[in-house]
């Protein structure tokens, strides 16, 4: 019998809409997948194929709670996204067979140190530490697939303090849900429990202390934390 030397990490788990609990494996973030962000930000998104950066598991805020803001920061931003949640995965998965793999959907929260951010990319080195730092990923309710009519558009929004700061269409990604899995799966063999965030639109901006975020993703659901 194995016998851990360490205390055994708990497992991340987002809850499900009816009941049950989504086991959390790996998180998967899409960059600029919404025209107008990716031009906000400053790049051309005609030029680029899909790119992932990673959170850890143990970012996951879930239930409404608090997201501490975190430190070595003066610039957090909100980065609102529909949330992919898998239930089995694999390798070179063809781009037909995509959906078949999807456990559910969740609206949730990208947050990101922005000025760490900025600092990395302009020494070339890693996002790691302005992506995914602790509380970073606030996300709602998992529903399962066969309760999204149409994951491909309909609303999605981010409030701070009750007035809209990110408004737009699930239609405009650059890259669909199937097409995102189907690439990601050509870099990494996919499983059961990963998450993906798939971009955010435009009307990134930083958040303060005392700010409350509320998202909703139509036919999906809603998100919302407080910063303390």
């Amino acid at each position: 019998m194995n016998v851990y030397v360490i205390t055994q990490p708990t497992v991340v788990s987002i809850p499900v809409a009816g009941g049950g609990r989504f086991p959390v494996g790996r998180i998967f973030c899409v960059g600029r997948n919404y025209a107008a962000h990716a031009r906000e930000m400053g790049h051309d998104p005609d030029r680029e194929a899909p790119f992932f950066f990673c959170k850890p598991a143990d970012a996951v805020v879930t239930a409404g709670a608090d997201m501490p803001y975190p430190s070595m920061t003066h610039d957090l931003h909100h980065e609102m996204e529909l949330v992919v949640g898998l239930a089995s995965g694999g390798s070179d998965i063809p781009l037909d067979e995509a959906m078949s793999h999807v456990y559910g959907y969740a609206a949730g929260l990208d947050m990101t140190r922005r000025d760490l951010q900025a600092e990395a990319k302009k020494a070339g080195r890693p996002w790691d530490m302005a992506k995914g730092f602790d509380h970073s990923a606030p996300i709602g309710l998992m529903v399962p697939a066969s309760e999204v009519a149409d994951p491909s558009q309909g609303l999605i929004e981010l409030k701070v303090n009750g007035e809209v700061r990110q408004s737009s269409d699930l239609s405009f990604m650059i890259w669909s849900i199937p097409e995102i899995i189907a690439y990601l799966s050509k870099l990494v063999k996919l499983k059961a429990g990963d998450l993906i965030f798939t971009g955010t639109p435009e009307g990134v901006a930083a958040a303060e202390r005392g700010d409350v975020l509320e998202g909703t993703v139509a036919g999906v659901g809603t998100v919302k934390t407080t910063l303390v």
